[in-house]
């Protein structure tokens, strides 16, 4: 798999397929799923804390996006971080956050909250959008595809082609793959208007000559997808 060498090791065996290398950057996911009676309560407390880890500069971490599900799994939270020195700046924040009796008071309250939450490690796809700060309001869509092991390079050499047919309302804002969790996961993060934007441009790629190729050649690799549409939170960069 295509990504820049680190001192874990590359995460496939070809280290040099067709498709570019990823960026060496480390976006982690977190998928909370709140007790419903506690999503209100969740939200304020989270705007609470996380901005100031956001702007720390003693934290090697950034919020990339902060969103409630709205369509999917129902009372749910999704954050999405990026630790942009790659694996030491994850455990050098990882380190600091033991240590911060704001955050491990943050961390056992919104333990009250919750019903269950995971984590994945993701890495980016070079030739995908990287998330910048966006103005709103939009909504976002997280399509998430678990791909049949051994796939992923014939995945990314398809989506390195075809993501410039998915470019002219900015909707492409990330592209992402897993490194450690549940492996061979792909998420692709768009954004939107609204739903009515989101069909319109969906249907306009389908009268974009290649698109279609794509499409008949991504599906046969594919177990299973989902997609979340989510609306952001206040302190989300994404709006």
């Amino acid at each position: 798999m295509g990504c820049t060498p680190h001192p874990l090791g590359p995460p496939f065996p070809d280290p040099s397929p067709s498709f570019p290398p990823s960026q060496p950057l480390s976006p982690v996911p977190a998928v909370h799923n709140v007790k419903p009676e506690c999503l209100e309560t969740y939200n304020k407390l989270t705007e609470e804390v996380l901005p100031k880890l956001h702007s720390d500069p003693d934290y090697p971490c950034d919020l990339v996006g902060n969103w409630n599900t709205w369509y999917g799994e129902q009372d749910q939270a999704v954050h999405l971080w990026r630790f942009s020195g790659g694996y030491p700046a994850l455990m050098d924040c990882m380190n600091k956050l033991r240590q911060n009796k704001e955050y491990l008071d943050f961390r056992k309250e919104r333990s009250r909250m919750l019903l269950s939450r995971r984590n994945q490690l993701l890495l980016e796809f070079s030739f995908w959008n990287e998330p910048r700060p966006r103005q709103g309001p939009n909504i976002y869509e997280l399509r998430s595809y678990k791909l049949k092991p051994g796939t992923m390079i014939e995945w990314g050499n398809n989506w390195a082609r075809a993501i410039k047919y998915r470019q002219e309302n900015q909707e492409a804002v990330g592209g992402f793959f897993s490194q450690i969790g549940e492996l061979y996961v792909v998420h692709h993060l768009w954004a939107y208007r609204d739903l009515q934007s989101r069909e319109e441009t969906r249907n306009a790629a389908w009268r974009k000559r290649g698109w279609d190729e794509n499409v008949y050649y991504t599906v046969p690799l594919i177990r299973t997808m989902e997609s979340r549409i989510m609306i952001p939170l206040k302190i989300s960069p994404l709006q």
